[in-house]
């Protein structure tokens, strides 16, 4: 069984990604069968390079395509870029809930 899926590549703290025809049990970076585009979210977030027949063909193969790929292709995946400090801001700002002991009442003895 074979999935359309991202593979990564570029620096550190630069990525892009290869849209790739890939073995399911392959490593993310293994060999491809086939690479039918890129994604280069630093550049321009929006803008999708790949192959639409080659896409196609291999979905009328039976090839899985990720959850990824799909909002790419379908233009509604947003890129967020990672921030350790933001993301460390957001957890301390939200209070945790509060958490309400019920006492056990015991039941009535006839």
């Amino acid at each position: 069984m074979v999935r359309i899926r991202l593979t990564r590549v570029g620096r550190k703290n630069a990525p892009a990604y290869r849209i790739v025809i890939i073995d399911r049990k392959a490593k993310r970076d293994g060999k491809a069968i086939e690479i039918i585009g890129n994604y280069n979210p630093t550049e321009n977030p929006g803008k999708v390079n790949y192959d639409k027949e080659r896409y196609e063909y291999w979905i009328s193969k039976g090839a899985q395509v990720s959850d990824s790929v799909k909002k790419l292709t379908k233009g509604t995946y947003k890129y967020v870029k990672y921030d350790a400090k933001a993301m460390k801001l957001a957890a301390e700002a939200t209070p945790e809930p509060e958490v309400k002991v019920i006492e056990n009442s015991k039941p009535k003895e006839e």
